[in-house]
């Protein structure tokens, strides 16, 4: 079974740095790691390939420097990995990102199944895997917290809307899944000494030409902008150290103040 699994490397969001004037996060500013909810798409699709074999390869569009996120992925049980780099994706909201994605699928060529994670912690949007089955024209499913079973031609498993349902899935398909499908495994020394040594295949937006409208990618291909991001300033705190009653009577001074009492 050839499955892709898409994978987004986001930043440390306590350390990270906003372009408030672009409306953009600086992915540059914080190292990348992979999104949290996408280690259980990880860890689901490993656990796919060893119950019915197969190969899991790992997709993602950012800089270049999320390769040691892609290599992540791979200590993780992934066993190749495609990054989608290039100045002319920056800018992309989530229907430009899918396109990207779905374009970088197209060119891989034939597969049986897709995971993604619920949502990314940076974006929150959680619309990128349903556009990419949109744009492949596959059936797709959201919300999935469990796998019941997965054949040659059909996937079963468990959806959470407002009460759990059991959906079968004509494959190709994409599941888009929850924390609760699967606990990620933590990769062993052997396995990251692998990744390190691992090839990282980068597709610009020229190697995507051959099936994909290029102007579609990135800025130009987003009917979708962040008009302003604020950044909220911390609050300051004053600490005192005052005697036991001391400290009570300057309590009932800040709460009198405050209007609270």
């Amino acid at each position: 079974m050839q499955i892709i699994v898409l994978m987004k490397p986001v930043p440390d969001m306590e350390k990270v740095k906003f372009d408030t004037e672009k409306g953009t996060i600086i992915r540059e500013s914080s190292e990348l790691q992979i999104n949290p909810f996408d280690l259980h798409a990880i860890e689901l699709a490993v656990q796919i390939k060893e119950k019915v074999g197969g190969q899991v390869t790992v997709m993602s569009m950012a800089p270049l420097h999320a390769q040691e996120a892609l290599r992540d992925a791979i200590a993780r049980g992934c066993d190749g990995a495609i990054l989608l780099s290039d100045k002319r994706f920056a800018g992309a909201d989530t229907l430009a990102t899918a396109y990207a994605l779905a374009s970088g699928i197209k060119k891989l060529g034939k597969f049986d199944l897709i995971i993604a994670g619920e949502k990314s912690v940076d974006g929150d949007t959680a619309q990128v895997p349903a556009e990419v089955a949109e744009f492949l024209n596959i059936p797709h499913a959201s919300y999935v917290s469990k796998l019941i079973d997965v054949g040659d031609d059909a996937v079963r498993v468990v959806t959470e809307q407002e009460s759990p349902y059991e959906v079968e899935l004509k494959l190709p398909a994409l599941l888009q899944v929850t924390k609760e499908v699967a606990k990620p495994r933590v990769p062993l020394l052997k396995d990251k000494l692998r990744a390190r040594k691992a090839s990282i295949e980068i597709w610009t937006a020229e190697s995507l030409s051959d099936v994909a409208d290029v102007k579609q990618f990135g800025f130009s291909g987003s009917p979708t902008w962040v008009a302003k991001i604020i950044v909220p300033k911390p609050k300051t705190r004053n600490k005192q150290v005052l005697k036991p009653e001391e400290g009570i009577q300057k309590i009932i001074e800040i709460l009198k103040k405050e209007g609270l009492l």
